[in-house]
């Protein structure tokens, strides 16, 4: 079963701090053949809080979604947000 991390952001860094911080996480999503899905563009928010941004990335496995979360070329993206960015993550099963 396809993996998926599904992002949603509350707050977004500083611009450049963000354009850092997706060199690097796109770099460890490709290593784990992950295809951005959905990358922003318009949303309405029907539910809950609005989020600026949403992410959707699809893996060609649960267990590869999470493996790139824990990898340590993606530790070293998620420490470039540390502080500039609120948002939630999921890595969820599909069908």
């Amino acid at each position: 079963m396809k993996g998926y991390w599904v992002c949603l952001y509350e707050k977004i860094a500083e611009i450049e701090i963000q354009k850092k911080y997706v060199e690097k996480a796109t770099t460890a999503i490709q290593k784990y053949s992950g295809k951005f899905l959905v990358r922003g563009g318009k949303n309405i928010s029907k539910e809950g809080f609005k989020s600026p941004r949403t992410v959707v990335v699809e893996f060609l496995s649960y267990d590869d979604a999470v493996k790139c979360y824990n990898s340590n070329e993606y530790k070293e993206a998620l420490s470039i947000l540390k502080n500039h960015a609120k948002r939630s993550l999921q890595i969820i099963e599909g069908a």
